[in-house]
C-alpha cells in the first residue's frame, strides 16, 4: 500500500476499535538481520507519555515475541485491512517457534522507515516506535478481580512496554485535518 507519513498530533483512530477489534501486529526484531517475529495484539494504547507520542503494548513472557521485545530497541504495531482477518488470526495464534507463520500468513515483511523491526507491505497504518520503558506486571497492583482473572494457572504475567512513536505512516483515513 502506498502509506504517506502522518505527524502525531494529525493521527486519528478509533483506539479501542483499533486495538480490541480490528487488532494489530506487533513485530519485533531486525529486518535487515532476518531475525524477528510477530504476533497479533488486542491489548495496548495510544497517547503522550513524557511529552512524547507513545504506544503501549503488553507481551506474555511465554510468546515467541517476547525475546524480540526483550533483545531489540524498537517495534512496529500495523493494522491491516479486513481481508487479511484470517492473517491476523493465524499470526495471534500460532508461535513464531513452531515454523514461519509469517510466510503461511501469506504477508510480506518490508524494512520500516526509522527502526530496525520491519512491517509489512500490506498494513494500512504502520507505528513504528523505540521502546522507552518496559516493567513486568504486578499483580499486587491489581484492584478488580476481574482482571487477576486474566491469569488463571501459570500466572504469565505481561512485561509492559511503552515506545516513542517515531513515525506514523498510514492511508488517507488515519490522516486528520
Amino acid at each position: 500500500m502506498n502509506l504517506k507519513l502522518i505527524a502525531p498530533e494529525l493521527f486519528v483512530t478509533k483506539p479501542h476499535d483499533l486495538w480490541a477489534k480490528r487488532w494489530l501486529l506487533l513485530t519485533a526484531g531486525d529486518f535487515k538481520a532476518a531475525k524477528f517475529n510477530t504476533m497479533t495484539v488486542a491489548w495496548g494504547s495510544f497517547g503522550t507519555m513524557w511529552s512524547l507520542p507513545f504506544a503501549m503494548v503488553v507481551v506474555r513472557p511465554s510468546r515467541y515475541t517476547y525475546e524480540f521485545m526483550e533483545q531489540y530497541d524498537s517495534f512496529t504495531l500495523a493494522a491491516l485491512p479486513e481481508k487479511h482477518r484470517p492473517a491476523m488470526q493465524l499470526l495471534g495464534t500460532r508461535s513464531g517457534r513452531d515454523g514461519d507463520k509469517i510466510a503461511a500468513a501469506k504477508l510480506t515483511p518490508v524494512a520500516s522507515g526509522t527502526v530496525d523491526a520491519p512491517s509489512f507491505a500490506e498494513a494500512e497504518l504502520v507505528l513504528e516506535c523505540r521502546k522507552m520503558y518496559r516493567d513486568r506486571m504486578d499483580p499486587k497492583g491489581f484492584i478488580r478481580d476481574a482482571v487477576a482473572a486474566n491469569y488463571p494457572g501459570k500466572r504469565d504475567y505481561h512485561a509492559i512496554y511503552f515506545g516513542e512513536i517515531l513515525a506514523i505512516r498510514g492511508v488517507a483515513a488515519y490522516a486528520g485535518r
